[in-house]
């Protein structure tokens, strides 16, 4: 009894010098991204007894992967709510593929807003409502994706085509593709920026529209928006005539 005894506190001992080692190294992992963040307790309750007992056990893909599959069989029965349910659940299973996060904003900006917008079934007021509300829902998944992927070019473009063709903000629209820009050094995404930032009330940004596109001008990169858009900022920004580009010879 007493060698029973003896042993048992030295495993207690053991195990007690044992975890703050593990707890520490686990902690380095995830600061550094080499292991993902444990899944909080609504996504254990959602995923199952099951899942979650395979996602502890090296499974997240697998799992996710079947979540993804519910969340397209819920988009073929157009069951909006399920779509965001099991997307949520994909993205909190794989929180570091960014593509799961661009799906996940495309179904609710896009196919859930435009579908309501265009139900009869539904009064004018509610219609507007929930395609921007679903709208507002695709650009909340995308930022809190980019939280965990900052330098995740896919998800920036992604999120600036959004405020630029959904929601209508061209400032932020231009930020984003500002990001692309700082990520992927394309002077395409600068541009794209500018076009944005001429669009706004804002004479501040107007300039900062003109300095991009004047930088891809020198660098002879000049699309016809280019040119186009850099004659309407000269005009608007009082550029001396001897600074303004050439004007644009029509064929």
């Amino acid at each position: 009894m007493k060698r029973k005894l003896q042993a048992l506190l030295v495993l207690l001992i053991l195990g007690g010098l044992k975890l703050p080692v593990e707890q520490a190294a686990t902690r380095y992992l995830r600061e550094a991204k080499l292991l993902s963040p444990p899944l909080d307790m609504s996504v254990r309750d959602s995923i199952g007894q099951m899942g979650f007992a395979a996602s502890l056990g090296g499974l997240r893909s697998l799992v996710a992967s079947i979540t993804y599959l519910q969340a397209y069989t819920a988009w073929t029965n157009v069951d909006w709510a399920k779509v965001d349910a099991y997307f949520t659940l994909t993205t909190s299973l794989q929180p570091r593929y960014e593509r799961y996060w661009d799906e996940a904003s495309w179904h609710m900006a896009y196919n859930a807003a435009s579908n309501y917008r265009n139900n009869p079934k539904l009064n004018a007021a509610v219609r507007e409502k929930l395609y921007a509300d679903h709208i507002q829902r695709g650009v909340d998944i995308l930022k809190k994706g980019l939280h965990l992927l900052p330098n995740s070019a896919l998800l920036w473009k992604t999120l600036g085509e959004t405020y630029e063709r959904r929601s209508r903000e061209p400032k932020l629209a231009a930020d984003a593709y500002m990001e692309v820009y700082r990520i992927t050094q394309r002077l395409h995404y600068a541009r794209l920026a500018a076009y944005q930032y001429a669009i706004t009330e804002d004479p501040s940004l107007w300039r900062k529209a003109y300095d991009l596109l004047k930088d891809s001008y020198d660098k002879n990169q000049r699309p016809p928006s280019l040119l186009s858009t850099i004659k309407e900022l000269e005009e608007k920004l009082k550029i001396p005539l001897p600074s303004r580009i050439p004007d644009v010879t029509k064929p």
